[in-house]
């Protein structure tokens, strides 16, 4: 039985009773790569941007029940592993740091990379062109890269990765296939103690027994949680990943992934605009962030917003931000610096004196200066894990939030996000995140849905003849709830038009939104630039 099958994929494998597997490249030193198997049932295979890498999505009973992620990559022989060994001493001894610290690591080391081999080509010269390059994307993949598992972060189809501890493997959340484990496991305690240390300090903070809890940003703006050691965790250094989009959803992109419609983004639109606030709930890996970061795209160019976060996540497209972000406490000389958390950060946003003050995860007493800032006249935003408004409410309203019931209506909407299992014609399992309900909130325990997903269809349901918040936007602006309602559906079709057209960038969708609004202001007709 192979390797990851006697792992079994709910236990890790114990060194007393288990024969320690060989290693499978010398780059890779305390790390067990299982191999593939012409006998293994291949349910998909692909490439993105690393041409030395395969991706497969395998399925074998040898290995056990259950999908397995492997990653399959090049292979060095002996002589190529020589001339590894030799470049990455070299470097290790000559590399300088660049002297832009806005340079790509990667790109800087693959260029002292080939800088070297032109100078000492004389060793390097029964080596081909080929085999040198397999050599160095490994010298870059293990010094600027992230080693064992820069594949998986690479791979666009890549949520998370996470290891569990030593002799467990690396189990990745695929977009298609959801929580499987992959081929790669650290066997070695030191290996994998080294690699947590480096990740904390690409993350610029540092991880030690002193301080085995860590919670920070990678340079790519993917978040890293990572415990040292058996400090706290007993199968050894853990660490988890969580990928952060270089190119976030925008609104149109959810809005083609049916992660909600365009009467309801519209509908969103028009709250936006009229500074009413709201909340996204749901569970881990929902995507709460990634849908309030896309509707930021619907605001006016020139809205003042702060947002407020303990790991920067949110990205939006608005030159008017101030970013806003909680630091944990620590020690200057004798000293012990007091932490920064976000009911600072939120009390400071009152001062900016922001259209929206928009809070990435509530969860303490932030919320209650939330609330205060809601009923000052502010717009508010934020997210908070619950799967009902009903228990969002009596989160709110009990320690250490402490929301008083009168207030909570200030925060007129409530949207409910979940990763969900969607219905299907020929009986294969798909998943995607929905927008399940939307509820405005007229008074405390008063709340109206206005919008509803359907799992059978796939469709939704939107009723907005009744809306109440529609009605106080009505009242406000001196018209009539039905011409509120021929605005939204103006919007609707609008947004409906510019993903027609192919524009999707989170930018240039906040581009047409400003130029919807110009072109009102002219009582001109909006038009969009057709796409090359």
């Amino acid at each position: 039985m192979s390797f990851l099958g006697r792992l079994g994929k709910n236990s890790f494998l114990i060194k007393s009773k288990v024969k320690e597997p060989e290693v499978s490249f010398v780059v890779d030193k305390g790390v067990f790569t299982q191999g593939f198997k012409e006998s293994y049932q291949v349910l998909e295979e692909y490439r993105f941007d690393n041409p030395y890498a395969t991706v497969k999505i395998v399925n074998a009973p040898e290995l056990g029940e259950g999908n397995y992620y492997f990653v399959d990559e090049i292979p060095l022989n002996p002589s190529e592993q020589d001339v590894y060994n030799k470049i990455v001493g070299i470097l290790s001894r000559e590399l300088e740091p660049p002297k832009d610290e806005n340079v790509n690591p990667e790109a800087y080391v693959s260029e002292q990379a080939k800088n070297l081999v032109d100078r000492y080509r004389r060793s390097f010269k029964d080596l081909e062109e080929e085999n040198l390059n397999t050599v160095l994307y490994y010298v870059v993949r293990n010094i600027a890269g992230y080693g064992p598992v820069q594949v998986m972060m690479q791979d666009p189809n890549i949520e998370d990765l996470s290891m569990n501890g030593l002799r467990s493997p690396i189990y990745v959340w695929h977009r298609k296939y959801e929580s499987i484990p992959s081929n790669v496991t650290f066997i070695d305690e030191q290996t994998a103690n080294d690699f947590v240390v480096k990740l904390a300090h690409r993350s610029g903070k540092s991880i030690s027994s002193a301080q085995p809890m860590l919670d920070a940003m990678l340079p790519e703006k993917h978040r890293l949680a990572a415990t040292f050691m058996k400090e706290i965790s007993t199968k050894g250094s853990t660490f988890c990943i969580r990928k952060f989009r270089a190119d976030p959803f925008s609104v149109i992109d959810l809005i083609n992934m049916n992660t909600l419609s365009q009467r309801i983004a519209a509908y969103f639109w028009l709250l936006l605009e009229h500074k009413l606030s709201f909340m996204v709930i749901g569970g881990t890996g929902a995507g709460k962030t990634s849908l309030l970061n896309a509707l930021l795209s619907l605001m006016m160019q020139n809205e003042k917003i702060v947002t407020v976060e303990e790991v920067t996540e949110l990205n939006p497209p608005l030159v008017n931000w101030t970013q806003l972000v909680s630091r944990e406490s620590f020690h200057f000389g004798t000293s012990m610096m007091e932490p920064i958390n976000l009911f600072d950060l939120v009390r400071l946003s009152l001062r900016y004196r922001p259209n929206y003050i928009i809070v990435g995860e509530v969860r303490g007493e932030e919320a209650y200066v939330l609330f205060q800032a809601l009923a000052t006249g502010h717009g508010g935003l934020c997210t908070m894990h619950a799967d009902s408004l009903d228990r969002v409410v009596k989160r709110l309203t009990s320690p250490p939030m402490n929301v008083s019931s009168v207030y909570i209506p200030l925060m007129s909407c409530a949207i409910h996000i979940e990763r969900t299992e969607l219905p299907t014609k020929n009986g294969e399992i798909t998943y995607g995140r929905r927008v399940r309900t939307v509820w405005e909130i007229e008074d405390y325990e008063q709340y109206r849905e206005v919008a509803t997903w359907d799992p059978r269809t796939d469709l939704y349901q939107v009723s907005l003849d009744g809306s109440y918040l529609l009605r106080q936007i009505a009242e406000k602006s001196g018209l009539t709830t039905a011409e509120v309602l021929k605005e939204i559906e103006a919007r609707e079709l609008y947004l409906k038009e510019i993903a027609a057209s192919g524009i999707r960038d989170q930018k240039a969708v906040a581009d047409k939104m400003l130029a919807y609004h110009s072109a009102r202001r002219t009582e001109e007709q909006p038009t969009l630039v057709p796409v090359d």
